[in-house]
Order: C-alpha cells, then structure tokens, then sequence
C-alpha cells in the first residue's frame, strides 16, 4: 500500500539501523569532511574522517561509477552499510566519508567488512573518542 510506513524497530536489531541521524545528507558536510578532514588508505577503500566534539558519529558513503554499473554499485553501498552497523561501536564526535574503489566490488563483502573495521579501530584511536 502507498504511503504506508512499517512501524518502528525495536529489540535487539534496532540500534543496528542505518537512520538520516547517523548519515552524511549534505554536500556542503561532504565537502568540509574532504577539504578538512584526514585521510585513511585500505586498498579497496579510502576514508576521510574530520573530528567533531561533542557530536554523534555521522558517516557518508561514494561509491563512483568506475566501481561498476548501477547493481554493482548498490551492493558495494550495501557491503559499507551493513560493516558500519556492525562496527560504530561506541565512536561519537566524528563524521566519515568511506569511499570505494573499483576493486572492492571483486573483493567481497568480508574484506569490504574488514576493510571497515580497520578503518573505525584508526578513526577512534585517533580522534573519533
């Protein structure tokens, strides 16, 4: 039916979900997490990260279109989605831009997962609490 929402997640999947508070939505917050944040190499990703105190974790997601076609694409989001679910943790006052590169689509979804955990370990060791 249009129109119709499910109603809210609760239990123990709930603090799993992916909702518009935790999510980069602007371009001008892409933009300054870009011009002023640091930067984190893993191979089939990159990641930028800029520190904001005081804060609750945002994260955003590229994912070009050398990656692949569009259901490549959206998997690739799907892989960084679900690894940043299971991996935030207790990370807060920090927005991160995870970008993916063409050889992740091959690489799968565990290195993609592995990928990120490497990345949230750095970013809260280095400025994210």
């Amino acid at each position: 039916m249009a129109g119709r929402r499910s109603a809210p997640r609760t239990g123990p999947g709930a603090s799993r979900r992916f909702p518009r508070s935790i999510r980069l939505r602007k371009s001008a917050d892409y933009d300054l997490v870009h011009r002023t944040g640091s930067r984190l190499d893993y191979g089939i990703l990159w990641v930028r990260y800029r520190p904001m105190p005081g804060c609750s974790p945002r994260f955003g997601l590229a994912v070009s279109r050398r990656v692949g076609k569009a259901v490549v694409r959206n998997r690739v989001k799907r892989w960084i989605r679900e690894a940043i679910r299971h991996e935030r943790g207790d990370l807060t006052g920090v927005d991160v831009v995870f970008v993916a590169r063409p050889s992740a689509a091959a690489a799968g979804y565990l290195a993609v997962r592995r990928a990120v955990a490497r990345a949230m370990a750095e970013v809260a060791a280095q400025g994210g609490e």
